[in-house]
């Protein structure tokens, strides 16, 4: 766990209480499914069911060819270079990236690169870490705002209703809307207008040195490494700087 504040003698949670906090999404508030239920779950969208050993080399194929919502691909073909750059901003890009990395795997299942990025898609595809719900909750019951800033190319607003957790953000603030993608001061800064917060006092949860460019908006920062679905990553840890513990 990594705090960054703009000023490191005066922390905000203590001399300037907490007033909002900004939480990315993938790897700090949901994580995606596990690679071999993910390639299971698509092939049989595409009306195949594979055995256990045929999806588990599949999958190790996927991810190291770059999976949304996974490790970096190791390699971006010349073709995709345009739609990678342009992931985040555009949901064409988005799909024409990853389907197109998935699409450099053989396989002999029909339709499989979409059917793969169609779970990214659906709630089913991701799962929420065990500490999301009661942070969130406790902090929304403790008065404080919470955005979630993403760097993404769909709606995730899906997601959260289906996970009953939508009630509990007050903005959505998604670089395929705004124009604008972390570490970017502008997309914090948009965050916080839309709360009506001073940066000053608000605090940044994430998972990577993108989040913390949140300190260059004039936010703290809150660094945690992101977890395996359905285990814990830290994420209560929120509460003690926000003073809701």
């Amino acid at each position: 766990m990594v705090l960054h504040v703009p000023d490191a003698n005066h922390p905000p949670h203590s001399a300037r209480p907490v007033e909002a906090v900004l939480f990315d999404f993938h790897g700090t508030l949901a994580q995606v499914e596990d690679p071999l239920t993910w390639v299971i779950a698509a092939a049989a969208a595409c009306g195949r069911e594979l055995d256990r050993g045929k999806a588990t080399i599949l999958a190790d194929r996927l991810l190291t060819a770059g999976r949304a919502g996974g490790p970096l691909p190791h390699r971006v073909p010349p073709q995709l270079a345009e739609h990678w750059a342009d992931r985040d901003l555009y949901a064409h890009s988005h799909r024409a990236a990853y389907t197109g990395l998935a699409a450099t795997v053989h396989t002999d299942v029909e339709g499989l690169a979409d059917a793969l990025y169609d779970r990214l898609l659906t709630p089913d595809g991701w799962l929420p870490y065990p500490d999301t719900e009661p942070t969130l909750r406790k902090l929304r019951d403790a008065g404080i705002k919470i955005a979630v800033v993403s760097n993404v190319g769909f709606d995730i607003r899906p997601h959260f209703a289906a996970w009953g957790l939508d009630t509990l953000v007050d903005a959505f603030v998604l670089s395929l809307e705004v124009g604008r993608t972390k570490p970017d001061p502008a997309i914090f800064l948009r965050a916080c207008g839309m709360l009506g917060v001073d940066p000053e006092r608000t605090l940044m949860v994430g998972d990577t040195p993108a989040d913390a460019g949140a300190v260059n908006a004039g936010c703290a920062v809150l660094v945690l490494p992101a977890a395996e679905a359905g285990r814990s990553n830290g994420l209560g840890a929120t509460l003690s700087l926000t003073g809701c513990a």
